[in-house]
């Protein structure tokens, strides 16, 4: 995880002071690009104790196609509530803990009809059974793509898709690796969520089209530091990193709809205490 330090450590040494949409304020350059090899550990940061359960759970809502954040929230995930709430629903007309189109909505049912209730039909593509479907049967070719930015829909919700496009590419022996363009990235919180995240997917894609984890390259458009995180960064460059833990998966699922959060399992996770810090809405 030293590279994604030594960004932190750039951006906050020589990122520009911008303002935001949040009012906060952050420092931030655009522009940058982050590679992990998949075999040489799983990429969770342990300079800081990262709330893993939220990782997983929040991966296989989105690939549930799911939007209700009631769902994590009945598995002690509240990473959404500041976006779920009744401010916010009421805002979009929607029901209560209903984020709309964002992720797993894209990933599964991209450009379905809106229903005169708000709801969506089940019409849309389905862009994570495509992905599967196109590295099994044509691994060569370059078009396993997902997009979760629908510019039709991104004034829907109260937070556009941050993690906007991935793809993945197969090389020689089977090797799978996954691009992530990301517009903004918040480098203290959100990121470290963000590589496990994505890591994880890679490696779950990569069982279920019999393939081989290869990398994972994270680019960035806007990647900054909010300026009321400085502190904790500071707090976290001081401390050195530890091993990478390994990821297990239950080699029995060959379905990626198919995983549970037991299938998923993180070994010899040996991370620096947790920095807590306040999220920007």
């Amino acid at each position: 995880m030293h590279n994604y330090l030594e960004l932190l450590r750039r951006v906050r040494d020589r990122g520009e002071l911008r303002t935001d949409r949040t009012g906060t304020g952050t420092r931030g350059i655009f522009g940058a690009q982050l590679r992990f090899n998949l075999q040489d550990g799983f990429p969770l940061v342990t300079t800081k104790k990262v709330h893993l359960r939220s990782i997983v759970q929040e991966l296989l809502w989105f690939i549930a196609g799911r939007t209700d954040n009631q769902w994590l929230v009945e598995r002690g995930v509240t990473i959404w509530n500041e976006w779920a709430d009744a401010a916010q629903c009421a805002r979009f007309n929607r029901p209560p803990g209903e984020l709309g189109p964002i992720y797993g909505h894209q990933w599964r049912n991209f450009g379905a009809t809106r229903n005169a209730d708000g709801a969506y039909a089940p019409d849309g593509r389905d862009q994570l059974a495509a992905l599967v479907e196109g590295l099994r049967s044509n691994p060569a070719s370059r078009r396993h793509i997902v997009t979760g930015w629908n510019p039709l829909e991104v004034d829907a919700v109260a937070l556009p898709p941050c993690h906007t496009l991935f793809q993945f590419h197969v090389g020689v022996g089977g090797r799978l690796s996954c691009q992530l363009y990301q517009r903004s990235a918040d480098l203290f919180l959100g990121v470290p969520f963000n590589i496990a995240s994505y890591a994880l997917l890679t490696h779950m894609v990569a069982q279920v089209a019999n393939l081989q984890a290869g990398d994972f390259v994270h680019t960035f458009g806007d990647a900054h530091i909010y300026l009321n995180h400085l502190g904790q960064v500071d707090e976290q460059l001081a401390r050195f990193p530890r091993s990478l833990p390994a990821l297990r998966l239950n080699a029995s699922v060959k379905d990626l709809f198919a995983f549970r959060y037991e299938d998923i399992d993180v070994e010899n996770y040996d991370p620096h205490p947790a920095i807590k810090a306040p999220v920007s809405v």
